[in-house]
């Protein structure tokens, strides 16, 4: 059966009490920026406010999350997570409070921002416990588990903005804020709780588990305790992560322009309720691609598994040039959703053989900051194109945005093909 490596993958110990309330709390961190949206706009009546709050939000989040990673890998996830979710919590319960004082949008946007700084990063922790796990005898498995992420996250994006839609929609997007960080302060004390598997800090903060009962074991520098910090902090940022970084903020600024460019094009062709399903229909490709390429093993290396996926979507992104209708629109993200889901999983397993187990998590953050700010910055770009051109203006920049993924994927084969003994860990 294909779910037979997904269910052995839970199987394991300890697995399924990190994954689950991970997979919870992210529903609430990939909400809250939405719900902040609903709820700024509900009280002024503009989207103006909203959008300068929620920037705010956007900013700080993809410049603090990867300074929380550094936090949490030197003094580890159980010592961390609680004072940075209690410091999230205040500073939306502070952003709700402004909000309903009338405070001004300077103020507005100041408390966005102490919000977005603390987000806390469960799908990176969750990955890194994933490689905590299964680095020992198992990490033929790190594909299988980072797409069981990938699948997670895209469940997360889909499910929590409805919900704070249709709260927002009722008249309760204070609600739908409230909602968004009690998911995600309840998924990650949860989360915080299961010691067990939580991957051992630089220092030894955290007692570290044996292997045996789920955790990992306390890494072992391979050039002698002393030197083991210099070498750390340069496979932090080794070649092959700042093509990962590369990667991720080429795919983030596709993300961005592909939203507001389907949404374009079925307004041009007079469907305007097209978008929805066109939207769903390539959500629901990229969860069954997913799905499928995680749940068996993949005899081709992964750098060319990387060259061949970003080939398929920058030919996906071509024929969305040539569409002339939503229903051909539609049939052509079949493609290009299908082709995403790969990408968000050879991302994590490329990244982990590259760089040491002490900064890992720090490393995916880095990745879903790169990406964020691809698409803050498609956000902006892809409205200019469209203005300028239509529809297909903003096609042509998720074309080049796919364009420059195969490139970079082309340029670091050889890069990302180095033995892996050849890494600064290893």
């Amino acid at each position: 059966m294909p779910s037979a490596n997904y269910r052995s993958l839970l199987r394991t110990p300890g697995a399924v009490a990190f994954f689950l309330p991970a997979s919870l709390g992210r529903v609430g961190v990939a909400t809250t920026g939405l719900s902040i949206v609903w709820l700024v706009h509900g009280h002024t009546g503009t989207f103006a406010s909203a959008g300068l709050v929620s920037g705010g939000f956007a900013v700080a989040e993809a410049l603090g999350a990867p300074q929380l990673a550094r936090l949490v890998d030197r003094f580890g996830q159980t010592r961390v997570l609680p004072p940075a979710l209690l410091a999230h919590a205040l500073a939306v319960a502070l952003l709700l409070a402004l909000v309903a004082a009338d405070a001004p949008d300077p103020l507005l946007a100041l408390g966005g921002a102490l919000a977005g700084a603390g987000v806390p990063q469960l799908g990176a922790m969750s990955a890194a416990r994933w490689a905590a796990l299964l680095r020992t005898d198992r990490a033929a498995e790190l594909p299988t588990a980072f797409a069981l992420e990938s699948i997670a996250n895209a469940v997360a994006h889909l499910v929590g903005p409805m919900a704070v839609t249709a709260l927002a929609a009722a008249g309760h997007p204070a609600v739908g804020t409230v909602l968004a960080v009690s998911l995600a302060v309840a998924g990650g004390l949860v989360l915080a709780s299961r010691r067990a598997t939580a991957p051992t800090p630089q220092n030894g903060g955290d007692a570290a588990p044996t292997p045996q009962n789920g955790g990992d074991a306390a890494p072992t520098p391979r050039t002698g305790s002393a030197t083991a910090p210099a070498r750390v902090d340069r496979s932090l940022f080794s070649g092959a992560v700042f093509l990962m970084m590369g990667l991720n903020l080429a795919i983030g600024v596709y993300f961005g322009a592909m939203q507001v460019s389907v949404t374009a094009f079925v307004v041009e062709h007079g469907a305007p309720g097209a978008a929805t399903p066109v939207l769903a229909v390539s959500n629901g490709s990229g969860l069954l691609a997913g799905w499928l390429y995680g749940s068996r093993r993949w005899r081709t290396e992964p750098p060319v598994q990387l060259l061949t996926a970003t080939s398929a979507l920058t030919l996906g992104a071509l024929l969305l040039l040539t569409v002339g209708s939503p229903l051909g629109l539609g049939a052509v993200v079949v493609l290009t959703g299908a082709t995403i889901p790969p990408l968000l999983v050879l991302f994590p397993v490329l990244t982990e053989a590259a760089v040491h187990r002490s900064v890992l998590t720090q490393a995916f953050s880095w990745l879903g900051s790169a990406s964020a700010a691809g698409a803050a910055a498609a956000a902006a770009a892809s409205g200019w194109a469209i203005d300028s051109l239509g529809a297909r203006g903003g096609f042509a920049l998720t074309t080049a945005a796919a364009l420059a993924m195969t490139v970079q994927s082309l340029a670091g084969l050889r890069l990302l093909s180095a033995p892996k003994h050849s890494a600064p860990e290893r």
